[in-house]
């Protein structure tokens, strides 16, 4: 299992100490120093079933600073592919893949039903 997370964020410290009081075994990954390739997005978008949105940090700074709220619904699949490619502060955190799953942002619940 792979777990990106940003490690100043408090919500991504909760999902880690989460999963290690569970003792789940994971990947750790820095979504800031090694973001997403696109192929990756790609993969774990056609994966998770969520609407590509979901995997937009939209409460972020550069989300904003981006006004993607008013872009972002113009933008064709491959675009927004490419734009969260290219900033892992864009991407909604934690992130955590599975064989059969991807999950993005903590929601302990629904980490529970597939763990």
């Amino acid at each position: 299992m792979l777990f990106l997370w940003y490690p100043k964020c408090t919500t991504c410290q909760r999902a880690k100490a989460w999963l290690d009081e569970r003792g789940v075994s994971y990947e750790l990954r820095d979504i800031r120093e090694e973001r997403p390739s696109k192929e990756e997005l790609r993969a774990w978008y056609a994966r998770s079933g969520m609407p590509l949105k979901r995997f937009f940090n939209t409460s972020g700074l550069v989300y904003k600073a981006k006004n993607l709220k008013d872009t972002l619904p113009d933008m064709s699949e491959e675009e927004q592919l490419e734009l969260l490619s290219q900033d892992g502060m864009l991407v909604k955190r934690p992130l955590l893949v599975g064989d059969s799953f991807v999950m993005a942002g903590f929601r302990p619940k629904e980490w529970e039903s597939v763990i």
